[in-house]
């Protein structure tokens, strides 16, 4: 336990911003899923509208440093890649 004062308040700031990250983090999850269980299912040009979404999320995490820039990247890019494998299928 902390002692000090500026010590105590960093753990509440370490406490929101933890709870905060969790439900971005969570919220970009779940919208990854829906865009893979489109794909599951052969509904490619809806995965299209929901990649949409998700990049717009991610983007933003990564502006906010929930994220690296480069997890960002790399998720978009392996998502758009089963987007296009996908597309070239159906």
């Amino acid at each position: 336990m902390p002692n000090l004062a500026d010590a105590k308040k960093r753990v509440k700031q370490n406490e929101r911003k933890r709870v905060r990250n969790r439900a971005r983090t969570k919220a970009i999850k779940t919208e990854t899923r829906k865009v893979l269980e489109f794909l599951h299912d052969g509904k490619v040009d809806e995965a299209k509208k929901a990649f949409i979404v998700v990049t717009k999320k991610l983007d933003r995490v990564a502006a906010q440093k929930t994220l690296h820039a480069n997890t960002v990247a790399r998720r978009k890019s392996r998502l758009a890649k089963r987007i296009n494998a996908a597309a070239k299928s159906a």
